[in-house]
């Protein structure tokens, strides 16, 4: 637990440096260089930002104290992402995303190191076994699918707020700028290039599965499937809705509650898969370029998401049960919701 606070802590204030515009980049590229040394550094802090979270800058003593007190084990971890990260962070201030490789590329910085932390973390911890943490593929894929859900669904205020992150690779083909997609006489294109980039975002399903499927622990499943579930929801609100052009298209706060509660087994977890990509199935249009290709990734999923036993019933709570559970819910989406307005977190091409 103490290791993964930490975690979040430094990588919330490497990325407070990066998301800083008023600090020169002349400034800004050596200290995200150098970031990670600063774990190592008692006194080092950072008094002149100007971003809400400078906090976690002009504190970092207290912060980098406390990493320091942790487990050699768990500080290797740490000082190793966040050395990555900051080289990512450097990587991407002065470029656009271009190509999908570049969109992978930009969101492994964003949120794939950080599932590989994570997952290195739980093994370190022994709470799973090694090959959760070796296994760095499936757990880039359990952040890149975060990532791009988040980037999808949030169009429109990234455009507001001047941040691109839509590759230009796939807009590029719907529209001559990436802000013509907003235009309400451009839907129709604006749209397809939607499902396109959810199409894409769908095919790290299989990887996900395959990731909670080795894990063992309740917390550390309950930690993991959670985000991944309202993620598949999330998708399934946004295909092929010209809304996502026009505002923020959210799951119900209802619906998070209920997905939190049941996604507690693999089995479970599976269900809600089929569930939701059955929904984005239902929606294909049939004059849809990318119709095909998703019909094949869902066709994919489908077969990872059988059930292969008995599902999970839905259990009878008792009243005080459900309300601690409600209120859990209603603490964890109010913490889910802030995460998701940095899930660009630990990288910004122009912040999931």
């Amino acid at each position: 637990r103490h290791a993964v606070c930490i975690f979040y802590l430094v990588l919330r204030a490497l990325d407070t440096i990066e998301d800083d515009m008023t600090i020169s980049l002349d400034v800004k590229v050596p200290m995200l260089h150098e970031f990670h040394s600063y774990l190592y550094q008692p006194e080092w802090k950072y008094m002149d930002s100007k971003e809400k979270d400078r906090q976690v800058l002009e504190d970092f003593p207290t912060i980098s104290m406390e990493f320091r007190n942790l487990s050699k084990v768990y500080r290797d971890v740490i000082s190793d992402i966040c050395h990555k990260m900051g080289v990512g962070m450097a990587e991407f201030l002065e470029k656009k995303v271009d190509s999908q490789h570049e969109w992978d590329r930009y969101c492994h910085y964003v949120a794939g190191l950080v599932g590989i932390g994570l997952s290195r973390l739980f093994s370190a911890s022994e709470l799973e076994d090694p090959i959760v943490g070796q296994d760095t593929e499936l757990a880039n894929s359990m952040g890149l699918f975060l990532q791009k859900t988040n980037i999808i669904r949030d169009y429109l205020e990234d455009q507001l707020e001047g941040r691109e992150f839509w590759p230009k690779e796939v807009w590029s083909r719907y529209a001559k700028k990436l802000s013509d997609l907003a235009k309400p006489e451009n839907i129709d294109m604006a749209v397809q290039c939607l499902n396109e980039l959810i199409t894409n975002a769908l095919h790290h399903v299989p990887d996900v599965l395959t990731y909670l499927s080795r894990l063992k622990n309740q917390s550390v499943f309950n930690f993991c499937a959670i985000p991944q579930v309202m993620a598949i929801a999330t998708l399934a609100a946004c295909y092929n809705n010209k809304h996502v052009f026009r505002g923020v298209v959210k799951i119900r706060k209802g619906q998070a509650v209920t997905l939190m509660m049941d996604a507690t087994n693999i089995q479970a977890v599976k269900a809600i898969m089929y569930q939701y990509v059955e929904e984005i199935y239902q929606k294909i249009p049939s004059t849809d370029p990318s119709s095909n290709k998703t019909q094949q990734i869902i066709s994919s999923i489908r077969t990872m998401s059988l059930p292969s036993g008995p599902m999970a019933s839905r259990h009878h709570y008792s009243p005080i049960y459900l309300s601690c559970a409600m209120l859990l819910a209603a603490l964890s989406w109010q913490y889910l919701s802030t995460i998701s307005k940095a899930t660009e977190e630990y990288v910004q091409a122009g912040e999931n």
